[in-house]
């Protein structure tokens, strides 16, 4: 039998320093909640500052986002006032007011009565100037009569090629007698004119422009013509214009002859005679029917 002293006991004593034994795939030990509820495993606390937070790479799409959003503020708000301080008579000679239709009334500031669809020019009262020469005006692209004595060749502002009859004068407030070509007032037409219509229209457009540039203040017209032109694509008007000078009413007979060109915008042609010239009236008559695109 053993020595009784030489006997380990079956247990540790109580003194002996407790051995913790951990399993084999045991990876970290999970501390005891502090409340007495079911058991939430600990989220783990968050990383200070922003940049722990967000990515860079979120970062950079936010950035790139408000530098877009900025541009197109500040490029609104540029353009959102461009033209401001334009004259407004500029924007009445580039863009005349919308032109009515042959079988509406207008409805334009300078209140046009409706134009005929078709009505011939009838032979106007005076003697026909002779046709001297044909005036080629090859910057707009047409042709039509040079007329000899009282008339002669002049500069007359906005037209390329002018002839006038009698003394210069200021259109608003005596208007002179005078023959001028130059592309249609306005914007390029879009479409582009096809039919007699389309011509039409446009030719209203153009005598709604003479009408404010070439006669005094509050002149009204009466249509006299309304007829294509004798050679290639065009319409012409024709009409009688009253206005008041020094208190007396007085009267000019007038035409405008719009004609395709092949441009981008058909070419014109005023002409315009003062009672004042009555006895050379009829050279209307002969301008209507001697115009032609080059």
């Amino acid at each position: 039998m053993a020595d009784v002293g030489d006997q380990r006991p079956p247990f540790d004593a109580p003194t002996t320093p407790f051995r913790k034994v951990v399993a084999e795939d045991e990876t970290a030990v999970i501390p005891r909640p502090v409340s007495r509820g079911p058991f939430v495993p600990t989220s783990p606390p968050p990383k200070p500052g922003l940049l722990g937070r967000v990515s860079l790479k979120s970062l950079y799409l936010i950035g790139v986002s408000i530098t877009t959003v900025a541009a197109l503020v500040l490029t609104f708000t540029i353009f959102s006032g461009d033209g401001a301080g334009e004259d407004p008579a500029q924007h009445d000679v580039a863009g005349l007011a919308t032109v009515p239709d042959a079988a509406t009334p207008a409805v334009s500031a300078l209140a046009l009565p409706p134009v005929p669809a078709k009505k011939a020019l009838a032979g106007l009262s005076g003697t026909a100037s002779v046709v001297a020469g044909i005036v080629y005006d090859t910057k707009n692209g047409i042709s039509y009569p040079r007329l000899g004595a009282p008339w002669r060749t002049a500069k007359h502002k906005p037209f390329t090629r002018a002839q006038r009859a009698g003394k210069a004068a200021d259109p608003t407030s005596v208007p002179v007698a005078v023959i001028g070509s130059a592309l249609v007032p306005g914007a390029a037409p879009t479409p582009k004119p096809s039919k007699d219509a389309d011509y039409r229209r446009l030719a209203v457009r153009a005598a709604t422009w003479t009408l404010s540039r070439q006669y005094p203040a509050g002149a009204r017209l009466t249509w006299t013509a309304s007829q294509r032109n004798p050679v290639g694509a065009g319409w012409t008007l024709g009409y009688r214009v009253t206005y008041t000078v020094a208190g007396q009413a007085q009267v000019s007979q007038a035409l405008v002859s719009v004609v395709e060109v092949g441009k981008a915008k058909p070419a014109m042609l005023f002409a315009s005679i003062p009672q004042s010239g009555r006895k050379r009236w009829r050279d209307l008559n002969t301008l209507a029917a001697q115009i032609r695109p080059i």
